[in-house]
């Protein structure tokens, strides 16, 4: 049996649009796969980034924790330490005051001892004076 031309390009059109449609049935699946595993990888990289974001909040949550203790123990420990100082220091300041006071009232106590000593002399020295003048203006 011979085909005829019309029956030829019957077959090609046939054949055509068999190959046709399996291209189109292949793309389509090809196409579903390709999102079915995009959409896969995208949930395993989503819960693999918030089990990562996770552990790090856990991390950094302790970090602040242990940091945080840390600088409050600091505190404490150079308050207590300021404290002990300013106290140290208030002490000698306030001995060294007493110690202040004392020799200055000591020294005005001796100078004022001095300036009386001053006075009865220039008293004496001025009565001497006065009966020196009192001889020569006579005795003139």
């Amino acid at each position: 049996m011979t085909m005829n031309e019309p029956q030829v390009w019957t077959l090609i059109g046939v054949f055509g649009a068999a190959l046709l449609g399996g291209f189109t049935l292949v793309t389509t699946h090809f196409g579903r796969v390709v999102r079915a595993e995009i959409g896969r990888l995208d949930g395993t990289l989503s819960g693999k980034i918030g089990h990562l974001e996770g552990t790090l909040t856990g991390k950094i949550e302790a970090l602040d924790g242990r940091l945080t203790g840390q600088i409050e123990a600091l505190d404490h420990r150079l308050t207590g330490q300021i404290e002990a100082l300013d106290h140290r220091l208030t002490g000698q300041i306030e001995a060294l005051d007493h110690r202040l006071t004392g020799q200055i009232e000591a020294l005005d106590a001796h100078l004022n001892g001095r300036i009386d000593i001053l006075d009865h002399r220039l008293d004496t020295l001025d009565k001497e004076v006065a009966n020196l003048a009192t001889k020569v203006w006579r005795s003139s």
